[in-house]
């Protein structure tokens, strides 16, 4: 394992450094539109590259962090501009009752700051969150805030653990993949109950109906 992640390293070291970085761009982009990316350990590896000398870890820092942002809020404002017509059509009301999208616009009024800084440590729930922030119409300034803060302390951490384990490859990944697997039961289980939630959102407003 060790020497496959080393030579992994030098293969990437060998890339002119402008295609580096956009990689490294790209990577932490396109997160928001296919989760299944493994942006976090491209930005680890560039914290690795910037301690051996390669690259800026400042760069790679600024880099990762616009490139997540950037597309998030576009994500956001394409969901607040679209989704709306979205959830008007035959499937969208069946995904969400016109009474389901008042109460989640309500909670995002409420609590849609706290919602989005949380969401952005969990994978999948940072890229659904700022769509339905769209979807609920919650201010830009909101949205972008907390976003530009929890992307910026999430990549600084791992920028910083790429620098600092740079020797000990082996551990900074088993270490981010303990990580992940943990968020992502813990984000299981909250989907879990928000699955739940809707389920019962659904037959109480049957319930309700005439």
């Amino acid at each position: 394992m060790q020497e496959q992640l080393e030579a992994f390293l030098r293969l990437v070291g060998s890339i002119p450094v402008e295609t580096v970085y956009l990689l490294v761009g790209l990577g932490a982009a396109v997160e928001n539109l296919f989760p299944p990316v493994p942006s976090d350990i491209v930005v680890v590896v560039g914290g690795i590259l910037a301690d051996r000398g390669m690259l800026d870890a400042r760069l790679v820092f600024v880099v990762a962090w616009a490139s997540n942002l950037l597309l998030a809020l576009g994500v956001y404002v394409a969901a607040r501009r679209f989704g709306g017509g979205m959830f008007s059509t035959r499937w969208g009301r069946w995904l969400l009752r016109p009474a389901q999208l008042a109460r989640m616009s309500l909670f995002y009024e409420d609590y849609g700051t706290l919602t989005i800084l949380v969401s952005r440590f969990f994978p999948v729930f940072r890229v659904l969150v700022p769509a339905f922030a769209g979807i609920s119409r919650l201010g830009f300034w909101r949205t972008a805030v907390p976003l530009a803060i929890a992307s910026a302390a999430w990549y600084a951490v791992l920028v910083f653990g790429g620098v600092l384990a740079s020797r000990n490859v082996p551990r900074i990944v088993s270490a981010l993949t303990t990580i992940n697997t943990t968020a992502g039961l813990v984000a299981l289980l909250v989907g879990a109950a928000l699955v739940w939630m809707w389920w019962r959102s659904r037959h109480g407003d049957e319930a309700e109906g005439p």
